[in-house]
């Protein structure tokens, strides 16, 4: 549970930087929200990946 709390608080604020990146609210900020975006999206997915290899192992 805790695991998928953190991935939904990932994808949040992975679509905050992304909206903050796309609209370039300040050119050096702007490649930082980028990078933030993309740390944060590939947290969402590791942390879907480890959810379900949790819920795999705990059925078997």
């Amino acid at each position: 549970m805790i695991l998928l709390i953190l991935a939904i608080i990932f994808f949040i604020l992975a679509v905050v930087a992304g909206i903050l990146g796309l609209r370039g609210v300040a050119s050096a900020s702007c490649l930082v929200s980028r990078i933030l975006f993309f740390l944060l999206a590939a947290g969402f997915i590791i942390t879907i990946v480890l959810f379900i290899f949790n819920l795999f192992f705990k059925f078997m």
